[in-house]
C-alpha cells in the first residue's frame, strides 16, 4: 500500500523537471493508480500562456495513456523556484479533468514548507462537478 509521504515524494522529484521560464512557479503531482503504479507529472509552461498544461493533468494524461482509468490518489506540491511553499491546490480545470475519471472519495494529499501533510477528498475540492 502507497502511503500519502511516499506519494508526496513522488510529486516533489516531479516538481524539479518542472518548464516554469515564466512564472517561475513550479508544481509536481503523483497520481496513484488502483493497482499501485504511480504516475507523475509537472507543470510545463509556454510563452502562449493558454498552451500550457498544469502537473496534474500531465500526470493523468501519462496514465490514461499507459492504459489506466481507476485512480485513488493524488499528491501535489508546488513553489517558486522549485521551494515547496504554502499548499498548492489545483485548479478548477484539473479538479474537473480529475472528477471524470474519480469517485467522490478520491483523496487530494497537500504538503506546505512546514512539512504538514493534509488531505481534501474530491467532493471537498469539486462539490458540483460538471456530468453529463
Amino acid at each position: 500500500m502507497v502511503m500519502p509521504e511516499e506519494l508526496i515524494r513522488s510529486a516533489e522529484n516531479a516538481m524539479h523537471g518542472s518548464y516554469a521560464p515564466y512564472s517561475n512557479f513550479k508544481v509536481g503531482a503523483a497520481l496513484l493508480c488502483e493497482n499501485g503504479t504511480i504516475f507523475t507529472g509537472c507543470n510545463i509552461e509556454n510563452a502562449s500562456y493558454p498552451a500550457g498544461i498544469c502537473a496534474e493533468r500531465v500526470a493523468l494524461s501519462k496514465a490514461i495513456s499507459e492504459g489506466h482509468q481507476r485512480f485513488l490518489s493524488i499528491a501535489i506540491v508546488g513553489g517558486e523556484d522549485g521551494e515547496i511553499g504554502d499548499y498548492c491546490y489545483p485548479c478548477g480545470i484539473c479538479r474537473q479533468v480529475l472528477a471524470e475519471f474519480v469517485d467522490a472519495d478520491f483523496k487530494f494529499y497537500f504538503k506546505n514548507a512546514e512539512e504538514r501533510i493534509i488531505s481534501y477528498a474530491m467532493e471537498e475540492l469539486l462539490p458540483h462537478s460538471f456530468s453529463f
